[in-house]
């Protein structure tokens, strides 16, 4: 028997049309950095974006199926080019403006980008590349910048507000076949070639469902939600556009991303809600430490992109009364996979064991746990794999493989199509996750795994540790062993014996670190992870000053 339920397309068109029209009066404020910040209501962004439309086929002579990249901060221009792109048929590629110049050149010539919408901040970055950009045909700039660099270019050259005004506030959106890609971004290709995701509407429209649900972000019309996040990362979790479909408002950033204008914007736009990696809320603890403000308004922070210090978590709910909500997620995955949410009738010192895990799976996210052998493993909290999943807004191929065929390297999808993560750790039978470390990341010391990422979260609650990293670095007796690289706060006293013993509160003896050493800064890739091959090469060419400890 056949369903008698309407077959709809689910778009993002129609994410843009329910914003504008039933949460009109929801707003955009985009940060400016002095003065007065940028306003717009979701009913002018949705005539805007719809002003864009209308320009980028009529003006600009983009078809539906081709690529509109966004070199762009967290803005209302990158909104409304979120909305309007998808929405005529085209093609969303948000570009990682923190990308190796030759890797963001190779990705634009990938996906073939005919318009770039980039904000004149941004355009010292951009300029040096045209030359080797064969695809792109016009560069659209908005906001200040110095245009004079563009001079010369074969590219012609667009206003972003002159090319939008006077346009249609009508669009004749076309029926669009759910499962055809709305957006294009690419991961940070920290091996090799970075590989293009394609998110389809449909993907996005139920991906943007599960983020306002309860057991995720649950955002409402009554919520001002703040993406740090970039937007060029993984559609900013996912976050505009559920904000857009949930109506509410939010406060964009754009450049603005220290911990003084981020304290700034949280007492002046009073957002309750917002979303970054770690890195992000260590600074803002470090600045509301020095100079307090009033972010009593902010009731939830999520936190993903890499394990965050259960110290952290914490101090900001002790200090400030604002609670930190671990996730886990990938760019493969849209990229929401779990939130850290207890269960029901915990009491608040019950509800910790869960609330520093990756969170638990919801209903869509299938998951397994893969042995070295191939065997799956039981959730039963114990045992060890590498996680694999599947599910609606999960990757099943990477973009742009010979002849346009999709690309399924083995070492990232099965046959049975899953997709393998790379990460390890256990699933409880609750369906909880923890995640022990990256494949790749694992010390295997003596036959047996050392977290790394356990030793780092243990390393940063210590009083006097700002950042940690740990590395497996060879061993002649026990193959791999750990060493931790540490940065120390300002006036710090500790040296590494205490930092041993602090540990060995914590761990067993045996995975210890015996070689430590002092750095300025942990390294980071473009989306903000610690980057620990940058460190693993310092050690091997002998720039990292260590000290065995007996």
């Amino acid at each position: 028997m056949l369903s008698t339920m309407q077959d709809v397309p689910l778009t993002v068109t129609r994410i843009l049309e329910h914003g504008a029209l039933a949460h009109g009066t929801a707003q955009v404020v985009t940060w400016t950095g002095g003065g007065e910040p940028q306003r717009r209501s979701f009913h002018d962004v949705g005539l805007r974006a719809t002003r864009l439309a209308n320009a980028l086929r009529d003006e600009l002579g983009v078809e539906q199926g081709q690529t509109v990249g966004t070199l762009l901060w967290n803005n209302c221009e990158h909104l409304e080019a979120y909305l309007a792109v998808p929405s005529m048929g085209a093609v969303l590629h948000t570009l990682n403006l923190r990308m190796p110049t030759g890797q963001l050149t190779w990705i634009i010539n990938h996906a073939a980008d005919r318009v770039i919408v980039v904000n004149g901040s941004l355009l010292p970055l951009l300029a040096p590349l045209l030359p080797e950009l064969g695809s792109v045909e016009h560069i659209v700039v908005t906001g200040p910048g110095d245009r004079s660099v563009l001079d010369g270019c074969r590219a012609g050259v667009h206003d972003y507000e002159e090319l939008i005004e006077g346009r249609p506030e009508r669009y004749p959106w076309p029926v669009t076949d759910e499962r055809r890609a709305a957006a294009l971004c690419y991961t940070s290709g920290t091996t090799g070639d970075p590989k293009g995701v394609a998110y389809s509407h449909r993907s996005i429209y139920l991906h943007s469902m599960q983020v306002n649900s309860a057991e995720a972000f649950g955002m409402s019309a009554k919520d001002t939600l703040l993406p740090v996040v970039p937007m060029f990362h993984a559609n900013a979790w996912g976050t505009p556009h559920a904000a857009f479909m949930a109506g509410a408002s939010m406060v964009m950033p754009d450049r603005f991303l220290q911990p003084a204008p981020l304290a700034d914007m949280i007492e002046a736009a009073r957002p309750t809600l917002a979303a970054a990696v770690p890195t992000i809320w260590q600074g803002l603890l470090t600045e509301l430490n020095t100079t307090p403000r009033d972010v009593s308004s902010l009731t939830h922070v999520y936190i993903g992109g890499s394990a965050c210090p259960p110290s952290l978590m914490k101090t900001f709910e002790e200090r400030h009364g604002i609670r930190v909500v671990h996730a886990w997620g990938m760019t493969e995955l849209s990229p929401l996979g779990s939130m850290a949410h207890p269960p029901a009738g915990l009491t608040a010192e019950e509800e910790w064991p869960y609330r520093v895990t990756q969170g638990r799976f919801p209903a869509s996210v299938e998951y397994r746990l893969i042995a070295p052998d191939g065997a799956v493993v039981p959730p039963d909290g114990q045992a060890v794999g590498e996680l694999e999943v599947r599910g609606p807004w999960i990757a099943d191929a990477y973009y742009g493989g010979a002849a346009g065929e999709p690309m399924r390297p083995e070492d990232k999808f099965t046959q049975d199509g899953w997709l393998k993560t790379g990460d390890v750790g256990t699933i409880s039978p609750d369906g909880y996750l923890t995640l022990t470390d990256r494949a790749k990341d694992v010390i295997k010391s003596g036959g047996e795994w050392i977290s790394s990422v356990e030793l780092e979260n243990h390393l940063m609650g210590h009083p006097e540790v700002a950042e940690a990293a740990v590395v497996a670095v060879p061993d002649e007796k026990w193959d791999e062993r750990p060493l931790a690289t540490v940065v120390l706060k300002e006036g710090a006293t500790v040296d590494y014996a205490g930092l041993r013993e602090f540990l060995a509160q914590r761990i067993a003896r045996w995975q210890l670190p015996e070689r430590w050493a002092l750095i300025p800064e942990v390294p980071k890739t473009s989306v903000g992870k610690f980057d620990k091959k940058v460190i693993r090469k310092r050690y091997a060419d002998g720039e990292l000053e260590v000290t065995t400890l007996d």
